[in-house]
């Protein structure tokens, strides 16, 4: 009987094939999750309403103040410094595994939507919360608190960072293209013009009795002229430049290029550019460069970035789920987030192992291959809950997340540690 325990202690102290016990492979996948943990019960502590120290209007500031400034910074800092115009041609799988993740996800979402049968409106809603993870702020806290432990396994503990988070950055713009056209039109309203149950039935054109009674079509006064006038032909070219100003203001409102140009992704353009050039790159992200005071600022305002994200995080889990919960259901909540975090990442894993084999990936590069399993793993995107919230389901999708990211501390450590296995 006295073998059954020493054989279990030793499965789980001796090195597996990448020289690691079980034992330490789980320490090093439960302690970024621990960190993580921590610094957001603290945000949490700061914001109740024992302390208060982080009010509402205080965390709409600091997500402000992290979107704006401390998040371009540190993709600005850490892209620019490891990307070449080589490695931008070795990276390509990076941004089509984010489009992949997104049409896999979607697939699933479809999937489990069709089965659960979430109350209407929340069919496409449903799609959305399960398709679309957290390709950006998540990841780069998992990578710093990783990195920091000498004895992780991807090595030095500055390249690791650097890497890792290079490599997240890279795909940003990608996650911002998504969110602005596919995320915005699926959360559409309905056709009745709102979310709300109780305001569905409300009309979104002008009721008949508003329209006056000499104008059966419903036109106003202010539509209808005083005096009938003969209107000049205007001039062909003036029309012509009209029609391109129209085609250009169509386009720019077609493509939500005011939401696509945000600073994080003007960060990552920079950042390619300027690093994929060689004399631009020696001015700039090189130790002894005349304008590596600029970058090393950066490093220093990247550096917060992690903290006060993730205190703003456990700040917004103060109030709970909200009222959001009750509109889309127990039912469809616990699908949405069993699809998130059970169902999506073992389809990423697949798709990753078989690019892997087809020879799509950097030779001998955990911490590439590490990051794309990652976009698979993470919690429903925080900024597709913003998304959300300009559609009019913002409550619903706050509901989500609440519930999602509570969730995804045990099952984010779980996924980690069998990447770890595999990967070492």
């Amino acid at each position: 009987m006295d073998r059954v325990p020493r054989i279990l202690f030793n499965v789980l102290t001796e090195p597996q094939r990448g020289g690691q016990s079980f034992i330490t492979s789980i320490k090093i996948a439960v302690l970024p999750i621990a960190k993580v943990f921590t610094l957001c019960f603290l945000g949490f502590l700061m914001a109740s309403k024992y302390v208060n120290i982080l009010p509402a209007n205080g965390r709409k500031l600091l997500n402000g103040l992290v979107f704006s400034l401390l998040l371009p910074c540190l993709i600005f800092s850490q892209l620019g410094q490891a990307i070449t115009y080589e490695k931008l041609l070795e990276w390509w799988f990076i941004p089509v595994n984010i489009v992949l993740a997104t049409i896999f996800g979607s697939i699933i979402g479809l999937i489990v939507a069709t089965i659960v049968r979430p109350p209407y409106p929340y069919f496409k809603f449903t799609i959305i919360q399960i398709g679309i993870g957290n390709i950006g702020n998540v990841p780069l806290v998992l990578i710093a608190a990783l990195c920091r432990d000498t004895s992780n396994p991807f090595g030095d503990s500055a390249i690791c960072a650097r890497d890792g988070n290079a490599y997240i950055s890279f795909g940003q713009w990608v996650g911002a293209i998504i969110l602005y056209t596919y995320v915005f039109q699926m959360l559409s309203p309905p056709p009745e013009g709102s979310f709300d149950v109780e305001d569905a039935n409300l009309p979104i054109k002008v009721p008949n009795k508003e329209r006056l009674p000499s104008h059966p079509s419903g036109s106003s006064a202010e539509q209808v002229p005083l005096l009938a006038t003969n209107v000049a032909p205007a001039d062909s070219s003036s029309s012509n430049k009209e029609k391109v100003k129209e085609f250009f203001k169509f386009l720019y409102e077609t493509l939500k290029l005011k939401q696509l140009i945000q600073p994080p992704i003007i960060a990552s353009i920079l950042a390619i550019i300027i690093g994929c050039v060689p004399v631009l790159k020696r001015l700039v992200f090189t130790s002894d460069a005349p304008l590596y005071f600029f970058t090393d600022s950066c490093l220093i305002l990247g550096d917060a970035m992690i903290p006060c994200i993730l205190l703003a995080l456990g700040g917004n889990l103060v109030d709970g789920p909200g009222p959001g919960s009750s509109k889309i259901g127990f039912k469809t909540t616990v699908a949405i987030v069993f699809a998130r975090l059970c169902l999506v990442p073992p389809t990423g894993l697949g798709i990753v192992m078989l690019a892997d084999k087809l020879g799509f990936l950097p030779a001998d590069d955990k911490m590439f291959r590490f990051v794309l399993l990652l976009q698979y793993t993470m919690p429903t995107s925080i900024l597709a809950g913003a998304v959300a919230n300009l559609r009019g389901c913002g409550k619903e999708a706050a509901s989500v997340l609440f519930w999602v990211h509570i969730f995804a501390i045990i099952s984010m450590a779980g996924w980690i540690i069998l990447y770890l296995n595999i990967l070492f």
